[in-house]
């Protein structure tokens, strides 16, 4: 299962941890997912969004 919110589609960023002496390392950052149980088309399903989604109402919570 990708680590995607199903809602906006935010997956990973990639880039460079960059150190003081200025090395790079890749790194992998990953959205903050949840798991909620919403209501999508009427019925109640458990998809996986972030919480940006959440906190800004685009995802009707079931009760």
């Amino acid at each position: 299962m990708a680590r995607v919110c199903e809602i906006c589609g935010k997956g990973r960023q990639v880039g460079y941890n960059v150190s003081h002496a200025n090395n790079k390392t890749k790194t992998v950052w990953y959205p903050n997912l949840q798991r909620v149980r919403a209501v999508v088309d009427g019925k109640v399903k458990r998809i996986r969004v972030c919480t940006r989604c959440i906190r800004s109402g685009k995802v009707v919570k079931a009760i």
